[in-house]
């Protein structure tokens, strides 16, 4: 590594130090580490919504009392009645008219009459770690509390945690699809610069220059270009996902686009990642070209 890193002076004259082809390596490397900043970003922000999902989710339930208003609170009494004996029910509260009012107010506005509308009585339901039985808790309440509906948000759980769980997938295939493209780049860069030192090739073979080394100052040089413009685009990136919004309560995964904790290392091995995709990406084109030019 560390003779990879001093290189060979002599080797090195071999591979024009600027031009086109050092500053597409090094733009192509730094525009794919910025976005795979924030591809995996996405895929670590979609895995946190996720598990939020499925834990606030699979622990809290809503029963709903759908009963004429003057047996509503009787029937919301023998609700929680029934709730308080459940094994696996670790609290259940009715919905205040406010909290009602203010679930509400997204759709209807905030001046919404809800003691005046036969809006059903909601009940909040969170259970325990070892949870309840639904099925038995249905019977229950079919038989004492005849306007009772229990939503285990099942039906709500799924998709989203399915939805999350791809939008999770697509932010890592989406890393792949820009590793690739990296490699296509870095690939036709060398090439170029190897077609453009036809002559210089030719005659350091007429001296004896074996062609791994010739391929060697190439992919040296390929590949450090490609680390200094992965590393320039991973810190640009960085910066920019600092400064997103916070993530808030109020607004969910919008503002939750970013790295929390010891997921703030992740984005240091994409300059590794870019220098090794670089390096083999240099050593095949170099030996491919170098057969053409024999």
């Amino acid at each position: 590594m560390t003779a990879f890193l001093a290189g060979d002076a002599q080797a090195d004259r071999l591979v024009p130090p600027t031009g086109f082809t050092a500053r597409l390596t090094i733009f192509a490397a730094a525009a794919m580490a910025f976005l795979t900043v924030f591809a995996m970003a996405l895929s670590l922000a979609t895995g946190r919504l996720a598990d939020r999902w499925g834990d606030e989710l699979a622990r809290a339930s809503t029963l709903r009392i759908s009963a004429p208003m003057d047996q509503r609170a009787a029937q919301t009494a023998a609700a929680l009645r029934v709730l308080e004996t459940t094994p696996g029910v670790a609290a259940a509260r009715a919905l205040s008219e406010d909290e009602q009012r203010a679930l509400l107010e997204p759709w209807f506005g905030p001046d919404l009459p809800v003691a005046s509308l036969p809006i059903p009585q909601l009940i909040e339901v969170i259970e325990d770690d070892a949870g309840y039985d639904a099925a038995g808790l249905r019977l229950r309440l079919a038989a004492e509390v005849p306007g009772a509906v229990l939503d285990d948000h099942t039906r709500w759980r799924r998709p989203l945690i399915t939805a999350a769980d791809r939008l999770r997938l697509l932010g890592w295939l989406s890393i792949g699809l820009i590793g690739a493209a990296t490699a296509a780049m870095i690939t036709m860069a060398a090439q170029a610069a190897l077609a453009a030192n036809a002559q210089v090739i030719a005659v350091l073979r007429l001296v004896g220059a074996r062609d791994a080394y010739i391929a060697g100052a190439f992919v040296r040089r390929f590949t450090l270009r490609a680390l200094s413009g992965a590393a320039l685009g991973t810190v640009l990136g960085m910066l920019a996902v600092l400064l997103l919004p916070s993530a808030q309560a109020e607004a969910g995964f919008l503002t939750g686009l970013g790295f929390q904790g010891w997921h703030w290392v992740w984005p240091l091995v994409i300059p590794i990642l870019g220098a090794a995709v670089a390096y083999a990406a240099t050593w095949q084109a170099a030996h491919r070209t170098l057969k053409e030019l024999s």
